[in-house]
């Protein structure tokens, strides 16, 4: 539960305002990422009592996946996920702000067939556990795996599950219903969440119906840190603070990835409706049945999934599965997920004063390309921190030299149908470059560096290169 600690409301600074603070483009000096974070901090004016003695911080990285899927190994996971550095430089700063008590409690629920183990062993978490208990002794401090399951999957198909012990302090349902992003969406009952039972995904958006299960410790959370990983997606255009939050959810099959069916059907699984297109869906949506009634028979489908590969071609070089810029649906359970943690506490009761809420956004490495698990490394050299995801998304996007009103998931927040949690306006947003120094616009800001959109958003939301990265 919250900290009953906690001082009177806090005013925050103005949602709109972001730190950009550049430096280093590599980890290899853990002391100068530390004063890059320190910096983008002190550069927003935070109030003092932001976090006070006794809290319980929550720091939510992004642990999608412990390596680049295309090369698995110890040694290819700096431009995927969020690097220890950053986070222990984050912990290390709210750990001073707690004084002598209070609760740090760094987790994720990363992607259900990754392994916890190996991020924990890759990024050396518990040495850094460690150094910062070592340092702040009179502080609980902690790592968790927030999935309550880890799917083993060969070859992208999930033959087995082993049962985690999940979030100790349980989950939080909550029903967004009617102020649901997917209120009268046309692709009701084609829904596709996580897994292959699509019957759970769309037995919970149907109708006036809209719910989501999250997990309770980062919805408890006194304060909330939000450090996610600047990279392309798939699905949604780029992965930055907004994206970040489905690590928080307790069961990701309730959330909506894509519409089955081509644009022509009502769908957007697929970008065009062609023969091979209507082919796969037959062939896949028969398979995804089997193995649905059949569980049992999940290995014997891997040998087929690879001749599919050779009749319909590999996902990295073929747009499927919603993958492109015209996924109308998986910025829609995005922005859902930010209602809940923005509007609701953790025993799911609307929030009787407003969340305090820090991102942190790693984009010393950032990731291109195929994201958000076979990016191409993106050395970027910046630490962009705000005060609401949005306007650290929208800034983001401008370094990364992408268009935001060709990104749904960003155009579309500035117009939410209900449990608004957007006060302003994207020519509201300014960034600030060092502590004390003026506001400048966002359309001042040159990209950093161009990033090259997945393959199914090449064309559809580049920034026009009438600029050039300084």
């Amino acid at each position: 539960m919250a900290s009953e600690t906690t001082t009177a409301t806090v005013t925050q600074p103005p949602a709109s305002n972001v730190a950009i603070c550049r430096g280093a483009s590599d980890y290899t000096h853990p002391e100068t990422i530390r004063e890059m974070v320190r910096q983008a901090i002190q550069t927003l004016a935070l109030p003092d009592h932001f976090i006070c003695s006794g809290n319980h911080v929550v720091i939510k990285p992004n642990w999608v996946k412990e390596h680049d899927e295309r090369h698995p190994g110890p040694d290819c996971w700096e431009h995927v996920i969020t690097h220890p550095n950053i986070i222990e430089a984050v912990a290390d700063w709210a750990a001073s702000q707690l004084g002598a008590s209070g609760r740090i409690t760094i987790c994720d629920a990363p992607q259900t067939d990754s392994s916890f183990a190996n991020i924990r062993a890759y990024c050396r978490l518990d040495e850094m556990v460690e150094r910062l208990q070592s340092k702040y002794p009179g502080l609980s401090i902690q790592l968790l795996d927030l999935r309550p399951e880890e799917w083993h999957a060969v070859d992208g198909i999930t033959v087995s599950k082993t049962e985690l012990p999940g979030d100790p302090l349980g989950s939080t349902h909550i029903h967004l219903d009617e102020s649901s992003e997917f209120y009268q969406f046309s692709g009701l009952g084609k829904l596709y969440g996580a897994s292959i039972d699509m019957e759970e995904t769309n037995k919970r958006h149907s109708d006036g119906n809209h719910e989501y299960l999250l997990c309770r410790t980062p919805m408890d959370a006194d304060v909330l840190i939000n450090v996610p990983k600047m990279k392309t997606h798939k699905k949604v255009g780029i992965t930055c603070a907004l994206k970040n939050l489905v690590g928080i959810n307790a069961n990701k099959n309730w959330l909506p990835h894509h519409t089955e069916g081509t644009p022509d059907q009502g769908g957007d699984q697929f970008p065009a409706d062609t023969a091979k297109a209507r082919l796969e869906h037959f062939w896949m949506g028969a398979a995804k049945r089997w193995m649905k009634k059949y569980p049992f028979l999940a290995r014997l489908f891997v040998p087929i999934k690879g001749a599919g590969r050779l009749v319909f071609g590999d996902t990295q070089n073929v747009v499927r599965s919603g993958n492109w810029h015209g996924n109308d649906t998986c910025w829609r359970m995005v922005l859902d997920i930010n209602k809940c943690l923005f509007h609701y506490d953790g025993s799911a009761q609307l929030r009787s004063k407003p969340l305090r809420y820090l991102a942190i956004l790693d984009g010393i490495i950032g990731g291109d390309g195929n994201g958000p698990m076979a990016p191409d490394p993106a050395p970027t050299g910046v630490i962009i921190a705000g005060t609401h995801p949005l306007a650290v998304d929208c800034v983001a996007a401008r370094c990364m030299g992408l268009d935001w009103e060709r990104i749904r998931m960003l155009q579309n927040a500035f117009s939410i149908r209900g449990l608004n949690f957007v006060p302003f306006q994207y020519e509201q947003i300014t960034f600030q470059t060092a502590p004390g120094s003026s506001r400048s616009p966002l359309t001042s800001l040159d990209p950093i560096r161009y990033y090259r959109p997945h393959i199914g958003w090449v064309g559809g939301i580049e920034m026009p290169r009438d600029t050039h990265p300084s």
